[in-house]
């Protein structure tokens, strides 16, 4: 064999196995099919198509996708029949209130159903009678949120939109979720990071769900791949002596989820684990990319 050449049992030594997490265990959401740039789910009983970019490959149904009662054009939503008054969904005991927005969205990431139910298993694997205070940052709708309050723990809910905070609390009234269990605040994320350094603030779970581009409460600009790195070593600064997990989401298709686990091994220096998110087909059976995460847990 030449010198410095690998012989085929070293280069399989050194793959590294990415973990793929499909949230499979929903009722009330469904990935239908996908295709031409598409998606086609079910929410509840009320049918959408929303554009995906992520989705190179073809339809499998053409037929299944006359069923789609509101589909996002890119620019604004088309209905054949209006969204129920009452378009809620549930995932365990959550209650999400579902409604179409400007950006595509209607309220709820179906794939981060696998973080709450990694974030409950932490959080009930301490028992009765422990207090912990767990951070969610960008924390829109609140899943994260909720997922942590009804496992017993003491949530600051963190986000820079004022609607985005109504929602939330409202899912959090319909989620019968004690009021005391959550504390709101409408707030850039670093900013408040950073008071809660001076404030002496810990926290026993960090959660933070960035966007690639956002502006704060007075208009500060985020870029991910600038203030990223800054959030997460911040964060290391409040978290308790004895912290149970650092959660970091993203979705960007130019960012693998090795630069994210690399960040936060920086910060936590072992035990992080990262991989893809993903939803699976109704009809074809395959893989939906759906964002990418990097974890640490005690």
């Amino acid at each position: 064999m030449e010198p410095g050449r690998k012989s085929e049992g070293e280069f399989r030594s050194s793959f590294i196995m990415t973990s793929l997490l499909i949230a499979d265990q929903w009722r009330d959401y469904e990935l239908l099919d996908s295709g031409n740039g598409e998606k086609l789910e079910r929410f509840g009983g009320f049918i959408v198509t929303r554009p995906e970019p992520r989705i190179i490959w073809n339809k499998k149904s053409e037929d299944l996708w006359k069923k789609a009662e509101g589909i996002f054009t890119g620019e604004e939503w088309r209905f054949s029949s209006s969204p129920p008054t009452e378009w809620k969904i549930s995932y365990d005991k959550m209650v999400f209130n579902l409604k179409p927005t400007e950006f595509k969205h209607v309220g709820v990431f179906p794939e981060q159903a696998v973080n709450w139910d990694w974030i409950t298993q932490i959080l009930k694997s301490q028992g009765k009678g422990h207090d912990k205070k767990v951070l969610n940052l960008f924390a829109y709708t609140g899943g994260a949120t909720m997922a942590a309050a009804m496992a017993g723990a003491q949530v600051t809910h963190v986000d820079s939109s004022r609607p985005a905070m109504m929602w939330a609390s409202e899912n959090a009234k319909l989620s019968r979720i004690a009021k005391d269990s959550i504390r709101w605040i409408q707030d850039d994320a670093i900013k408040f990071v950073q008071r809660e350094i001076r404030r002496g603030a810990k926290y026993d779970g960090i959660i933070m769900d960035p966007p690639r581009f956002g502006r704060g409460v007075s208009g500060e600009v985020w870029k991910l791949e600038n203030n990223l790195p800054k959030l997460a070593h911040a964060c290391r600064e409040i978290l308790s002596e004895t912290p149970l997990f650092f959660l970091i989401n993203a979705y960007t298709a130019d960012l693998s989820h090795l630069a994210v686990e690399n960040l936060l091994t920086d910060v936590m220096k072992e035990n992080v684990e990262s991989g893809e998110l993903g939803l699976k087909e109704s009809v074809g059976g395959r893989i939906l990319p759906a964002g990418i995460f990097a974890r640490w847990k005690l």
